[in-house]
């Protein structure tokens, strides 16, 4: 099962309940405005409609009735002008600055580019102007669901980075958990194996793969002092990783299968010195050509090229596999993200662990091509 790709399915849930409640709020609101600005331009038409009780003749009340009317408005800013668009009344601007006539005459030249005015028909032919803008809660309104939006989506992320950081602290606690038993469920029948294999050199000489089985209970130490070694930060000494990745190759060609070539670019006789675990160096070397012979099911060659920088020591480890496609490059190394059928898709994930949280290095799919092969580069600083 791939554990990756449902959590990948979960996050994708999460943000597209988030996007539809947004949404859904915008729509909604978006409605609300429209009826209120209805509302509003109907509440500006019914001052003006007001004068209309009035009698024309008296134009002085007209406009002090008008006047009056706006100063009871506490919402809507309103600007009531007369036909040369000489400023009568305001109502809802900066109270500190309304008596300013260059702060209003900026307000007016704005305000009319957001409504029609409201036309009052005076004595005479004259008349006068209301000129008004969107309420100060309307505004409000119409900012609300992005608002509501971006405090949903930061909630949600909030919450992911929590829980995601919890259950990883829960996994790494299993993880440790499950490395020290399997090492020291190990420890008593390597030792054991050591010691019968110690007895068979020394009666059997003659024997040849007494040597294969002492290297394979070589190997069964080693991995066992791995294991003990997870959740701990570990020693590095200066070592040659050339004669690291050599040893390493060597061992698996013997217990890999002969359709599978391994070819090794690089010089035997070089030396390139890094800090390093060779322990826990030889486990991600092993991760990744065990990944490279999945990725070839069995058959294929594996070249290994190592070169260096003043400040860096560069392993490319290229197989002839099925290749990797580019959405999946950063995946690949993600705990539970496997292609395969079985597996639980940890190995590049222990291998990046290693590599980049122990020894300050990276790991990284330099290049690949789907149905042609894969080339992983691991960067080792010196």
């Amino acid at each position: 099962m791939n554990i990756f790709r449902h959590k990948t399915l979960w996050k994708l849930f999460l943000l597209l309940f988030a996007v539809l409640i947004g949404m859904g709020s915008l729509i909604y609101t978006e409605n609300l405005v429209r009826k209120l600005k209805t509302e509003e331009r109907k509440n500006v038409g019914l001052w003006a409609e007001a004068t209309r009780l009035i009698p024309l003749s008296d134009t002085s009340q007209n406009v002090d009735f008008l006047s009056s009317i706006i100063e009871n408005n506490n919402t809507v800013p309103v600007i009531l002008t007369d036909e040369s668009d000489i400023i009568i009344s305001a109502r809802n601007f900066d109270a500190k600055r309304i008596v300013d006539p260059k702060y209003m005459k900026k307000n007016l030249v704005k305000i009319k580019e957001k409504n029609k005015p409201i036309i009052i028909n005076l004595e005479n032919g004259h008349f006068n102007l209301i000129y008004y803008k969107d309420s100060i809660i309307l505004t409000m309104l119409i900012f609300y669901p992005y608002i509501q939006l971006g405090i949903i989506i930061l909630f949600i992320l909030v919450s992911y980075l929590a829980f995601s950081s919890s259950r990883k602290a829960e996994q790494n606690q299993l993880w440790v958990g499950m490395s020290k038993e399997t090492a020291h469920q190990l420890g008593t029948p390597t030792s054991s194996l050591a010691g019968w294999v110690e007895i068979l050199q020394h009666k059997h000489p003659e024997i040849s793969i007494t040597m294969e089985l002492a290297r394979d209970v070589e190997r069964l130490e080693k991995v066992t002092e791995r294991f003990s070694r997870i959740g701990s930060k570990p020693s590095l000494t200066s070592e040659n990783i050339v004669d690291i990745i050599s040893r390493t190759i060597d061992y698996l060609k013997s217990r890999t299968s002969s359709k599978v070539r391994f070819i090794p670019d690089y010089s035997i006789n070089k030396e390139i010195v890094v800090p390093v675990n060779s322990a826990l160096f030889e486990w991600v070397i092993e991760n990744v050509s065990k990944n490279a012979i999945d990725a070839m099911e069995g058959i294929g060659e594996i070249t290994v090229h190592i070169t260096e920088t003043e400040k860096n020591a560069l392993i490319d480890i290229s197989d002839t596999g099925k290749g990797i496609p580019k959405s999946a490059f950063n995946k690949i190394f993600n705990p539970g993200f496997t292609t395969k059928h079985r597996g639980w898709g940890l190995g590049l994930s222990l291998a990046k662990r290693i590599i980049e949280e122990y020894h300050n290095g990276r790991i990284f799919v330099r290049h690949s091509e789907v149905g042609k092969g894969s080339c992983i580069r691991i960067v080792m600083n010196k």
